[in-house]
């Protein structure tokens, strides 16, 4: 029997249960949403399985009972009741300004009209328009209107590098959505997907009834794939398959809930039997790079960020929180719930292997006009620590150094900033997939950096010599006796104090000592 196909960027239901497609099954969530509630966001990463789940809805709605032949949903639906829906998708091309936008607009309230033989009477007014298609569909067919909307801001993220043109933007937005507060007696159900989740207030103002699912446990597993569905849905393509490896890879996305695969990912992986970073090529962060070093925020702090719900979840133009972006764009995930009293915390941190790896190089790439020369580096380094070559290393780092254009330097104020510097080192064995362990606590206080390299142990403290008097590094690392933590995991232990000027925008100190017992 031939095994089913690898449904790879397959956006709709119906092509996926009509050609062959494996599918995992999400619609026992259709039948919860539409029991609990009428009004619902999700914001969820790019290629996350948004716009397949937003069409299963549509299909759903439609009463398409075939296509759900075999699912949870055909036996927990009723599909005597059909209802119109209005789909608009914001996902097909870039939005140059407001008058785009309202062209595009118009263009999908066209093709929605063709597709419930509506004629609208104020076609050439997008408020109008969509209210009115709202209210006659559910006049025509006897039944309340479904709205389904996939990347409801994106024509704000297409502009997001222009302030100005991205506010009016926004405004254009926040009228058109308000038009389904006036439409609900009309309205069965709406749903909106996103990346990014702006504030109410700047979006949906007056909409106060929309229910954000996007951190809710009851709805964690609603794109992406777990553990248990992957072993199962796919368990004729995995044998030889290491399930450890592709788990470090690639699982790892929580909501608080079980941890999920990037469908995307692991569609490709089952594909190529290769270990890639197939989500992450398709889109380097190269805005919020640069806005993670304009910031100067230390990289090793990506490892673990504590926030509070309010900065998780709120994202504007105006107040765009470096936490907040990487967190909703994927590239930071939640780790832990942490509750003090009524207020709760969020620890985030890397999803998996494949998104630290590639977000540290993607920095190193982002630094350096020659990337050849740092992939030339980084496989030196890997050979330097096989090798155990200390000289090799500090030769390693001061090139990389030497080979960031001044003008960085320059513009960002980063040669007096210590954390720079320590943020070059850790994207570097990071970017190797070494296990890099940053700020931890000891009984002396916080350690640097730890790296750990088959059975050695390399402890590191920064400093920058003119913050500081020369030799501190290494002096630190010996008097606080950071090694005693280290020294029951068995491994050697290698003390290692780099020092750097800010004249000189390099190193200018690379102290050693083995403290191995």
């Amino acid at each position: 029997m031939a095994r089913k196909k690898l449904p790879v960027g397959i956006q709709s239901f119906v092509e996926i249960r009509t050609e062959g497609y494996y599918y995992v099954d999400k619609t026992p969530f259709v039948k919860k949403l539409v029991e609990e509630g009428k009004y619902y966001f999700l914001s969820r990463p790019r290629r996350f399985g948004k716009s397949l789940f937003l069409d299963t809805l549509r299909q759903a709605f439609l009463g398409k009972r075939k296509l759900f032949e075999g699912l949870f949903l055909e036996n927990h639906w009723d599909w005597s009741k059909k209802y119109p829906v209005i789909y608009i998708s914001f996902g097909a091309g870039v939005i140059e300004d407001e008058n785009d936008l309202i062209k595009q607009i118009l263009l999908i309230f066209e093709e929605n009209q063709e597709n419930l033989g509506i004629t609208c009477k104020h076609a050439d007014d997008y408020r109008a328009c969509f209210y009115e298609l709202i209210k006659r569909a559910a006049e025509k067919f006897g039944a309340k209107s479904v709205v389904l909307v996939d990347e409801y801001e994106k024509p704000i993220l297409d502009r997001i590098d222009d302030l100005k043109t991205a506010s009016i933007i926004r405004e254009k937005l926040k009228n058109f959505y308000s038009v389904l507060k006036d439409a609900d007696p009309y309205l069965k159900f709406c749903f909106l997907t996103g990346v990014t989740k702006f504030s109410k207030v700047s979006i949906f103002s007056g909409l106060n009834n929309l229910e954000d699912i996007t951190i809710s446990p009851d709805f964690a597993t609603i794109c992406g794939y777990t553990q248990k569905e992957f072993e199962n849905t796919f368990a004729d393509r995995l044998e030889g398959v290491d399930l450890e490896e592709v788990r470090l890879w690639y699982n790892g996305y929580s909501w608080l809930g079980k941890p999920v695969y990037n469908p995307f990912d692991i569609l490709l992986f089952l594909r190529n039997h290769e270990f890639r970073p197939y989500w992450f090529e398709t889109g380097t962060p190269t805005f919020l790079i640069k806005l993670l070093l304009e910031r100067k925020f230390p990289v090793p702090e990506l490892e673990k960020i504590e926030v509070g719900e309010a900065l998780l979840e709120s994202f504007d133009i105006e107040t765009m929180e470096l936490e907040t972006v990487l967190f909703q764009t994927g590239y930071l995930t939640i780790k832990e719930l942490r509750k003090r009293g009524p207020r709760r915390r969020y620890l985030l941190g890397y999803p998996n292997l494949e998104v630290k790896m590639s977000f540290t190089d993607a920095v190193l790439n982002f630094l350096t006009e020659r990337t050849s020369e740092k992939e030339r580096l980084i496989d030196r380094l890997y050979d330097a620590l096989e090798a155990n070559d200390f000289e090799g290393l500090q030769k390693i780092f001061s090139a990389f150094f030497a080979s960031i254009p001044h003008d960085w330097y320059r513009k960002t104020e980063l040669s007096g900033y210590e954390g720079f510097y320590a943020s070059i080192f850790y994207c570097y064995f990071a970017a190797l997939g070494l296990e890099v362990r940053v700020e931890e606590a000891t009984s002396k206080g916080r350690l640097d950096m730890a790296v750990l390299f088959e059975d050695r142990c390399y402890l590191f403290e920064f400093k920058v010599v003119e913050l500081e008097p020369e030799g501190r590094a290494l002096e630190q690392l010996k008097e606080k006796r950071y090694f005693e933590k280290y020294a029951a995991e068995g491994c050697k232990i290698f003390l290692i104090g780099v020092e750097f000027s800010k004249r000189e925008r390099n190193i200018v100190s690379f102290e050693v000592e083995d403290v191995s017992l």
